[in-house]
């Protein structure tokens, strides 16, 4: 059984901390990212939706360096999403951070998310360089 390794990126200790969970846990050559969302390392929600968007793929990116990886690793992503009339935005935002492989991607609306006022949700999955 390969061996798991728990990723928890500089000022995320937080989360694992209070609420019990991983922000990327990897095992074997695989990283698996929990759904990341807007909000800051004091667990602040972002204003503004572009900057949440933004702060979202931050910690997300946050999560990929811990485990020595990048966006071009990620091989599949899951988002969740409170507004779909904003997905065009979206779409603009995560072009910065995917631009050459693009992973699959699935976005499914959802009326609320785990903390109020939270637009969206990220969550990736990478394949890590040998």
């Amino acid at each position: 059984m390969p061996t798991r390794e728990t990723i928890i990126p500089k000022g995320m200790e937080n989360i694992y901390e209070k609420f019990h969970y991983s922000p990327g846990v990897k095992v074997g050559n695989l990283l698996y990212i929990a759904g990341q969302v807007g909000r800051d390392e004091n667990l602040r929600v972002v204003e503004g939706t572009e900057a949440q968007f933004v702060q979202a793929f931050e910690n997300v990116k946050r999560v990929l360096t811990a485990a020595s990886a990048t966006f071009e690793d990620v091989v599949e992503m899951v988002t969740y999403h409170t507004d779909m009339r904003d997905l065009q935005l979206f779409m603009k935002v995560k072009d910065r951070y995917f631009t050459k492989t693009y992973p699959t991607w699935t976005g499914i609306g959802t009326p609320a998310l785990a903390m109020p006022g939270l637009l969206v949700e990220i969550k990736c999955t990478a394949i890590l360089p040998d």
